[in-house]
């Protein structure tokens, strides 16, 4: 899973990481949102969901606090990040105002 991720944030497509847990409310809540998400971007965006549980070095390496927290990158640099649940309109406005469709 890490070289995988590794490899996939440090592309050119622009990846949504979604840093989510099992036990958390307003992940459940967001879930939704991002498939709705995945369906209007299609292939021109990447969301992966990392369980901080299952992969706390993950979480700590990008110093998540809180969850859910969103962090878009690409080629390797983190262009936005966000904990929270958001409505769509307006994670889809973050992230056009990130670049992440440019």
């Amino acid at each position: 899973m890490a070289a995988t991720f590794q490899s996939l944030i440090n592309g050119d497509k622009p990846v949504l990481v979604d840093f989510t847990a099992t036990w958390c409310g307003p992940c459940k809540m967001m879930a939704p949102v991002l498939h709705e998400l995945k369906t209007k971007v299609g292939e021109t965006l990447s969301v992966i969901k990392v369980d901080i549980d299952q992969s706390p070095q993950a979480a700590a390496a990008y110093q998540v606090q809180s969850v859910p927290t969103f962090i878009l990158f690409k080629n390797g640099k983190v262009l936005w990040r966000q904990s929270g649940a958001m409505p769509l309109a307006q994670l889809e406005q973050n992230l056009n105002t990130a670049g992440a469709f440019v």
